[in-house]
């Protein structure tokens, strides 16, 4: 078996090549803190990449906040990780800080104070000297300040809350509101009525206001019973 292997090598030298690169690189990987290295053990270490430093042939991190390679712009801290290091964000409660969060800063920004070991929000809307001043104006709190806005019915103009206008209404005719059902029984009283007064006048004999009577009835009739008749009663009645 041995002896077949050996022929295939000598058979496929490529493949022979890529084997012997293989076993080679298991043997010599280091480990990944490790730029040079005797074995693949972190303690046989002999040089280390950036960021470590050997001590007794294993490559440990360098804390770069402890040290002057860690200097971090202001308000951001210094972030140690394996073999470099971050700078991140202070809490927006802090002006400089040395850690994350509202316990770690250097100093207190402007809307919050030091309670405890902390830097927390102040609630101004609850201090009357820095709460709104105006009488219309209704007080939030926000975090690291706070605004002012208008109450209701009220709106911000020039820099102080004005009561809104309210939109003036239109005086409506006195049949404005008046239902359809309401016209036709108008329509029918006012038929009514001036049918009944010339059925009076028109019941003392005289022919001439019989002769009007008559011709009353006709013509109502047939305004009545057209399309002209009732827009001109609707028109009448609605005092258009």
């Amino acid at each position: 078996m041995e002896q077949m292997a050996v022929r295939t090598l000598h058979r496929n030298p490529l493949q022979a090549a890529w084997l012997c690169g293989l076993l080679a690189a298991q043997v010599l990987s280091c480990p990944d803190s490790c730029s040079k290295c005797s074995g693949p053990e972190h303690d046989q270490c002999e040089q280390c990449r950036a960021g470590w430093t050997l001590h007794n042939n294993t490559c440990v991190d360098i804390d770069e906040c402890g040290t002057e390679l860690g200097i971090c712009p202001t308000n951001r801290y210094c972030f140690n990780t394996q073999g470099s290091f971050e700078c991140r964000d202070c809490d927006p409660a802090c002006v400089g800080c040395m850690g994350s969060g509202p316990a770690r800063c250097r100093k207190c920004a402007s809307g919050y104070s030091l309670t405890g070991s902390k830097c927390l929000d102040i609630d101004e809307c609850s201090d009357r000297v820095l709460a709104c001043h105006g009488l219309d104006e209704i007080c939030t709190n926000t975090e690291g300040s706070f605004r002012c806005d208008c109450a209701e019915a009220f709106i911000h103009k020039d820099g102080v809350c004005v009561k809104k206008q309210q939109p003036r209404v239109q005086d409506k005719g006195l049949f404005e509101d008046i239902q359809d059902d309401e016209v036709e029984v108008l329509q029918q009283m006012f038929f009514g009525v001036v049918l009944c007064a010339l059925a009076t006048l028109a019941a003392k004999g005289d022919m001439v206001y019989t002769s009007i009577f008559m011709g009353a009835v006709a013509a109502m009739a047939g305004y009545w019973l057209s399309d002209r008749g009732d827009r001109l009663l609707n028109n009448f009645v609605r005092g258009r």
